[in-house]
């Protein structure tokens, strides 16, 4: 069943290459569809294209049907081709004509466009507040360790004095930055495309601003034809938003794997976090953080995906456009599965408070010496020359005592204003307001 289809009947090896895996897909935008719907019914009837009684049948059947779905009752069935096509096939079978009028006034291009926003606004949430989490966990650890220090490294090479509350909080006010990214992914999700229709708006009387507010849009993308062309571009930038999250995730899982090796020795884990090899029995190996490492990186590559897909598209639509919701649709998975797994790693760390009584590192201390004698009146060149030329000799003795004291430093972490600037980009997406409406949508 197609919703486009009249009496022509299509090449079965054209059907399958066309449908592709939307079948599949279109699963995650099954709750959504019917949101829509209800909405949109909703404004049907509020300009005179259903009675009053049809919209309260359509809605209870509706409603019905997205109970299907939510408790897994639901599934698209071999020969309808889309998550659309379903449900209205559905609808008609159960309640006769009045079914058959909900299409009136959209098209699939804007019911899409719905669909995917919805659904896009519900993986945002997901993602942002599972980050969160993350970050709390991050500033936790920062807290709790931020007297212990550790080396710090330039190049990869000894350089100074760092400390484990520096390290994680440094991934905590990454996420913030992350997050503004996700925000401005949220502001762009946000806007209703319903009643765009195929990119050219409908000679119906569409109250636009209605099926907006029903749906708790924070407003609408306005004109028609930048309603569609918004698709792509808003997967662009939601891909942007994601990969953000997961180069902060990725690097610092490379930090993790280097710093459980051997000659580092700086943090480690439970044996049940980690793996161990088929023919050495000494290892423990960091699979989790090594694989959350290339996850990570596959998704920082998908705006580069989105974007050669869509490249030179010029406006209306194309179905070139259907093919985004497979790079899109699994990265969400993929990050939130890696930031619940990175969580778990994170309430397991065991961290080395001993690190610097090893000589190797009494070199992290020269800058400190330097500024010593710079604070004793001597100028910084020749202090640093002096330095340098002991250490050089071998005389170098350095002196252990860390006085940072200014903004984000050793002694002053800041994690309070990190926090703060965290919790003023998470309110700026107001997730309850929108809840609200969907839950009064579908009571």
């Amino acid at each position: 069943m197609k919703l486009w289809q009249k009496n022509i009947t299509v090449n079965q090896s054209v059907d399958t290459f066309t449908v592709g895996q939307d079948r599949v897909l279109d699963m995650n935008l099954a709750a959504f569809d019917v949101l829509g719907s209800l909405a949109h019914t909703q404004m049907l009837e509020s300009i005179g294209l259903l009675t009053y009684n049809e919209l309260e049948i359509i809605q209870k059947e509706l409603k019905l049907i997205y109970k299907e779905i939510l408790a897994g009752d639901f599934q698209i069935e071999d020969d309808v081709e889309d998550i659309h096509s379903q449900v209205e096939l559905l609808l008609t079978r159960r309640i006769g004509d009045a079914g058959k009028k909900i299409h009136s006034g959209r098209s699939r291009n804007d019911q899409v466009l719905v669909d995917l926003k919805l659904y896009f606004r519900h993986e945002i949430e997901e993602v942002v507040e599972k980050t969160k989490i993350v970050f709390e966990k991050l500033q936790e650890l920062s807290n709790q360790h931020k007297e212990v220090l550790m080396p710090g490294y330039t190049h990869l090479q000894i350089a100074m004095p760092s400390s484990f509350g520096l390290w994680f909080g440094s991934y905590a006010e990454s996420l913030v930055d992350d997050l503004e990214l996700m925000l401005a992914a949220w502001k762009v999700t946000n806007k209703n495309p319903l009643g765009s229709a195929a990119g050219y708006g409908s000679s119906f009387p569409l109250n636009r601003q209605m099926t907006t507010d029903l749906l708790g849009f924070g407003s609408m993308n306005h004109n028609v034809v930048y309603a569609q062309m918004g698709r792509g571009k808003t997967e662009r930038i939601l891909a942007q938003g994601l990969s953000a999250i997961a180069a902060t995730l990725a690097k610092f899982a490379m930090d993790g794997c280097l710093y459980m090796n051997q000659n580092f020795g700086f943090i480690k884990f439970p044996d049940h976090l980690t793996t161990g090899s088929s023919i050495m029995p000494h290892k423990k190996n960091p699979d989790v953080l090594e694989l959350i490492r290339s996850r990570c990186n596959k998704i920082q590559a998908l705006p580069n995906e989105i974007a050669l897909m869509t490249t030179n598209l010029p406006s209306g639509y194309h179905r070139d456009l259907q093919l985004l919701k497979e790079n899109l649709f699994p990265a969400f998975t993929s990050l939130k599965e890696c930031l619940d797994i990175l969580n778990l790693m994170l309430d397991n760390i065991e961290i080395n408070k001993e690190i610097l009584n090893d000589p190797r590192y009494d070199y992290l201390f020269s800058v400190e010496v330097v500024n010593e004698s710079v604070l004793q009146g001597m100028p910084f060149r020749e202090a640093y020359k002096q330095i340098g030329l002991s250490i050089e000799e071998g005389t170098y003795k350095p002196s252990k005592e860390v006085n940072h004291t200014h903004e984000g430093s050793i002694g002053n972490l800041m994690n309070e204003a990190i926090k703060a600037e965290f919790d003023y980009v998470y309110s700026g997406f107001g997730f309850d307001q929108v809840n609200e409406k969907l839950v009064s949508l579908v009571l």
